[in-house]
């Protein structure tokens, strides 16, 4: 009985120490103060224009801003609007970002903090537009204190850049806004899942990066080649604006080429949701006979233990 009673004290104990290792790192990581980047600067904080005091205060605690001498905080006006995407400067602007500059490859990474309350855009559509803006390896957080469609956070984003002296190109960035518009409405419309709009978008850039297309021709088989791949239906109006879209990118001479593996990632990550949506058996039974393995295995232990 004592043989039993020790071996169980030191079962017990090896799980507590792994309990308090597991809280130390924890603790460390909440606490892990890098101090501002000297490379990059301190992150972008934009708060849209409409927030009141006691929303910008949510926006504050969601992004984790505790010491505005650690972020660099702006605001998001209706001027802003017309300056960067020549968008209506009476619109009401509640969507805010947090930007923090990467290393180069690190790629963007968008997260939506809010995700109930932004309704139409998703974070690959944002990943998608930012690339066609100019913007890469950056992680930026968006959030909204009430329900909005999010188109406006694109504003904020190319913002925080000027205002910290990378300023984008203009064409690039109404292209850009052209972009998330065209891929909100075509989910709207024709009732396509939000991610496949986004693999459709990334795939016609992909292929844009590797064929070089010369002419707004070139660009008409690109795009009707992955509807058909992807077996996409669009009416010749839809069709006819993803190809003026495309071809004016082209026109503006935009180099996929330079973010070919940024790309990549969201293509793979679109992949990975739709798949998910569909249902994986496989992949859910793999989920199902990881967790019965695991649970005969710890039953075998005290077995042993206490048999």
């Amino acid at each position: 009985m004592l043989k039993k009673l020790s071996r169980f004290i030191l079962v017990a104990l090896v799980l507590l120490g792994i309990g308090f290792n597991g809280v130390a790192k924890a603790s460390s990581n909440d606490n892990n103060d890098t101090g501002i980047d000297e490379k990059y600067g301190t992150p972008v904080v934009v708060y849209g224009q409409t927030l009141t005091s006691s929303q910008k205060e949510q926006m504050k605690k969601i992004f984790n801003v505790t010491d505005s001498s650690q972020v660099k905080e702006i605001t998001v006006t209706g001027s802003d609007i017309v300056k960067y995407i020549n968008g209506d400067p009476n619109s009401n602007l509640y969507s805010s970002a947090k930007i923090t500059r990467k290393d180069k490859g690190a790629g963007i990474v968008v997260n939506i903090v809010t995700p109930d309350n932004i309704t139409r855009v998703t974070s690959d559509m944002y990943s998608n537009a930012l690339l066609t803006a100019g913007v890469e390896d950056a992680t930026v957080d968006v959030a909204s204190p009430i329900k909005v469609t999010g188109e406006s956070a694109l504003v904020g984003i190319y913002k925080a850049y000027d205002k910290s002296g990378t300023a984008l190109n203009k064409d690039r960035m109404e292209v850009a806004n052209q972009e998330l518009n065209l891929a909100t409405d075509l989910a709207q419309k024709n009732g396509l899942d939000q991610d496949k709009v986004t693999q459709l978008l990334t795939e016609i850039k992909q292929e844009i990066a590797n064929q070089h297309p010369a002419t707004k021709e070139d660009i008409a088989k690109i795009v009707d080649d992955k509807l058909k791949t992807l077996k996409i239906e669009l009416n010749p109006d839809d069709r006819q604006l993803l190809i003026n879209l495309f071809d004016k990118m082209r026109s503006l001479n935009i180099n996929f080429d330079n973010v070919k593996s940024q790309l990549g990632s969201i293509t793979s990550d679109i992949k990975k949701k739709l798949q998910e949506a569909t249902g994986d058996k496989g992949f859910w039974q793999g989920v199902a006979d990881f967790f019965r393995k695991l649970f005969q295995s710890i039953g075998d232990f005290f077995s042993n233990i206490f048999g």
